[in-house]
């Protein structure tokens, strides 16, 4: 009786120790899944998340790893709570590597990058784009948002996160205009965001800016009309984008309060979201007496103290421009 008692005993140990042996394989073996991959884990009890994961590929939907899977829970709860949200797991995480993500990884952040220059209209339709944000945007005026690239949660609002570039911007006209140059003879950090939005639209060199941003200030110290083109385009399509064809001077008549070639002084307010080196330019100008610039043709600008300064760069500008159109091939109709 005692031998039978002791042989039970031991298929008893050695069965529970295969178990065991078979649980903790299962346990620290490479899991199915094929690349790194982001998961969204729901709030709710283990079985949604054990769902997810097995949605996602990233656990085995059979009944020996879900067994594995939940008994690991139990027995590794000290380790910390298993936390809703949208988790990176690696390729071919095991169920060790899944729970430690669960429990320790940090939320994926999607990231959504504003370019310098954007109008209003450019902008919300950037964000209402945007994936994994919820609600709409409203209320977003022009030059209002800062550029810049902004990181967010899954399920973000939308309206929050158009609120963040608006905080942005404001600390950062604040802070420009705080450390501005005092001779620049702007009244408030509004002038300084509508003029830079025009040097932002005038160039994409950084070397240009502060020149730029002199000669406007020139201008308006003499009482010159701006006559600045980005300005007109604006006055003709709202902020929509680009015109699609070269400005005529029909265009340059146009009536409107943004159309600088027939108001003095600066528009009413912005006409693009300038960034940050375009507000220093402006805060920031360069030194000089000069009146005027044009396109060189070839991405820069030439600028002048005088009319027939200016007309003579005109001149060469019309005359290159000829030149390239003359040796470009033709094209059929």
């Amino acid at each position: 009786m005692l031998r039978v008692g002791a042989g039970l005993l031991a298929v008893v140990v050695l069965t529970g120790g295969a178990v065991a042996g078979t649980g903790w394989w299962r346990y620290t073996a490479p899991g199915p899944l094929p690349t790194p991959t982001a998961l969204d884990i729901p709030h709710g009890g283990y079985a949604s998340t054990i769902a997810a994961l097995q949605q996602g590929h990233a656990l085995s939907a059979n009944g020996l790893d879900d067994y594995v899977f939940r008994a690991a829970i139990e027995l590794t709860r000290n380790e910390g709570q298993l936390h809703a949200a949208e988790l990176m797991f690696p390729a071919h995480a095991s169920m060790r590597d899944i729970l430690s993500v669960l429990r320790h990884g940090k939320p994926v952040l999607h990231q959504l990058t504003i370019p310098e220059g954007l109008t209003a209209s450019q902008i919300t339709s950037l964000v209402q784009a945007a994936p994994f944000l919820k609600g709409t945007v409203v209320d977003l005026g022009e030059g209002q948002a800062l550029p810049e690239t902004y990181s967010y949660l899954r399920d973000s609002d939308r309206a929050a996160l158009v609120a963040r570039m608006k905080q942005a911007m404001q600390r950062q006209v604040e802070t420009v205009w705080k450390g501005r140059d005092p001779s620049i003879g702007l009244t408030d950090p509004g002038q300084m965001v509508t003029l830079a939005s025009m040097v932002e639209k005038e160039t994409g060199l950084p070397e240009e800016r502060p020149r730029i941003a002199r000669v406007f200030l020139n201008r308006l110290s003499k009482g010159m009309k701006l006559q600045s083109d980005p300005t007109t385009v604006y006055a003709l399509n709202g902020g929509a984008g680009p015109l699609g064809r070269p400005l005529v001077r029909s265009d340059l008549a146009f009536q409107s309060p943004y159309n600088t070639y027939v108001t003095v002084g600066l528009p009413p307010g912005p006409i693009c979201s300038p960034g940050l080196a375009a507000l220093q330019a402006v805060a920031h100008p360069a030194s000089g007496d000069e009146l005027y610039f044009v396109a060189t043709g070839s991405g820069g600008s030439h600028f002048a103290s005088s009319l027939d300064e200016h007309n003579r760069n005109v001149s060469a500008f019309r005359s290159k421009a000829q030149d390239r159109q003359s040796t470009e091939p033709a094209h059929s109709p």
